[in-house]
């Protein structure tokens, strides 16, 4: 995909052709197998430097291109996949016209004069989230791969570049994408039965093995460049309020919340009360009825993830948010999550509470230390820092939320809160997941509806099903 065009270069190519050799095959099915699980069936997606068409042949999408510098390949592709538009394209001049939801760069870079200027061209083919893959080799391997070549099982390949993770975020951020997630995959290269698996699946994931697995990947998305005047009433916005025994909350909740973005929808949704909260957000509707677009309804099962998925489904704002009825998030906080989503810093927004001091009652001890170890279980299984997995409030956009919901079917329904279900699903979109930190307060009205030890169980189940998904694939 360079301006090279000699027969060394040609043939340092033959990596994305399938090959008898055991590297070959079991490596490129890893790499096939990830890209995979980031990308959806209502994709457009795009490789750059596609080879035989092997890798995005692999990829669930609707539209789906591939384009490299090389005539021969791209007749190898075409005569081997249908449905493909493949291309013989420079990377340095991409001349496509659409706009791309997920660009792969797999192991291409270190064959390329100049990365920057290829990673720059990205930006002619990408809408403000499109997300980017890049996989390249851990440069601790070169002697190691070398050696492949050596012995004959890795197709020899002439010198190229050895990036380090930094120097490939880096080279990402200089060229205007911002990389919001590194992972590092693979130990073992070739097949050998239950070896390769042990090492793969399991060992690669924990320290200090995980330093030395061969695949990198970075994923990035391009950095912002809209100005305030574009966002800031750009976007309309629902707030899902649900609320058992939050009588007391009802009307601050209102009160409280600050005016942001274009327009504000506010849903309440009652679940199974003990207490007058279902009056109380009646005579609220009526009293605001002519300042708010107030909309209310009844749970008609139980659990906050299920108040939130009723309230979702009659929402008509572009950005979903959540607010707990206890308010023990402030109202006030809320424009603060609308500013990043909106400003295109991300594209799912968790709230911390664990940055700031907290008032004295806020969090009860042994709910702190259980925040503490999902915050580190999450930063493991997701391959991103996580402050605070449990807080109340996110935020996204309905469109993305919708897709998430296509893709249920596989995790399944086992989250009765909603938080796992909504950041589960968020990484599985492949979405830029940010966290917004705010000052957590004490309840002024009723109790916790949340059991420490009985739902801290429930939730430690639900890591452990989720690594299965996640992590272990």
């Amino acid at each position: 995909m360079t301006h090279k065009t000699n027969s060394a270069y040609f043939d340092a190519l033959a990596h994305k052709q399938p090959s008898r050799s055991w590297f070959s095959r079991h490596y490129w099915k890893e790499i096939s197998k990830f890209c995979a699980y980031f990308s959806h069936e209502d994709f457009s997606v795009l490789e750059i430097g596609c080879g035989t068409g092997d890798l995005i042949a692999a990829i669930p999408a609707k539209e789906k291109t591939g384009i490299d510098f090389s005539l021969a390949m791209i007749e190898a592709a075409q005569s081997k996949y249908t449905g493909i538009d493949f291309q013989v394209m420079e990377a340095e001049n991409i001349t496509l016209e659409k706009k791309y939801d997920l660009i792969i760069l797999s192991n291409l870079i270190g064959y390329l004069d100049d990365i920057q200027a290829v990673l720059e061209q990205l930006h002619h083919v990408s809408h403000a989230n499109t997300k980017v893959i890049v996989t390249y080799y851990n440069s601790a391997w070169e002697p190691l791969l070398k050696f492949g070549e050596f012995i004959g099982i890795k197709t020899k390949t002439p010198t190229q570049n050895w990036l380090t993770q930094h120097d490939i975020n880096n080279l990402l951020f200089i060229s205007g994408f911002g990389t919001y997630r590194n992972a590092r995959r693979m130990l073992v290269p070739i097949w050998i039965p239950l070896i390769s698996w042990l090492f793969n699946v399991v060992f690669a994931k924990f320290w200090p093995f995980r330093f030395f697995c061969l695949n990198q990947y970075a994923f990035a998305m391009p950095l912002p460049k809209a100005e305030e005047a574009d966002w800031k009433k750009k976007y309309s916005t629902t707030v899902v309020i649900p609320a058992r025994n939050e009588s007391g909350n009802i009307e601050n909740a209102i009160l409280r919340l600050p005016d942001f973005g274009k327009h504000i929808e506010i849903i309440f949704i009652e679940g199974n009360s003990t207490d007058d909260t279902w009056t109380k957000i009646q005579e609220i509707q009526k009293k605001y009825s002519a300042t708010h677009d107030i909309k209310i309804g009844q749970q008609k099962h139980k659990g906050k993830a299920d108040a939130v998925r009723e309230g979702y489904a009659i929402a008509t704002g572009d950005i979903l948010m959540i607010l707990d009825a206890d308010l023990t998030v402030p109202p006030e906080d809320l424009p603060k999550f609308y500013e990043v989503i909106a400003s295109g810093k991300g594209d799912f927004v968790n709230g911390s509470r664990l940055v700031y001091p907290m008032e004295k009652e806020a969090m009860r001890f042994l709910n702190l230390l259980g925040n503490r170890f999902f915050s580190y279980a999450f930063t493991w299984l997701l391959d991103q820092r996580f402050k605070d997995t449990l807080c109340g409030t996110k935020v996204m956009f309905r469109t993305d939320y919708n897709r998430l919901v296509v893709n249920k079917k596989y995790f399944g329904d086992f989250d009765p809160f909603g938080d796992f279900d909504l950041i589960f699903g968020a990484h599985k979109l492949n979405l830029k997941i940010v966290e917004v930190p705010i000052r957590y307060r004490e309840r002024t009205y009723g109790s916790t509806n949340i059991s420490r030890f009985k739902h801290g169980l429930i939730l430690l189940r639900m890591c452990l099903f989720a690594a299965r998904k996640i992590k272990f694939i």
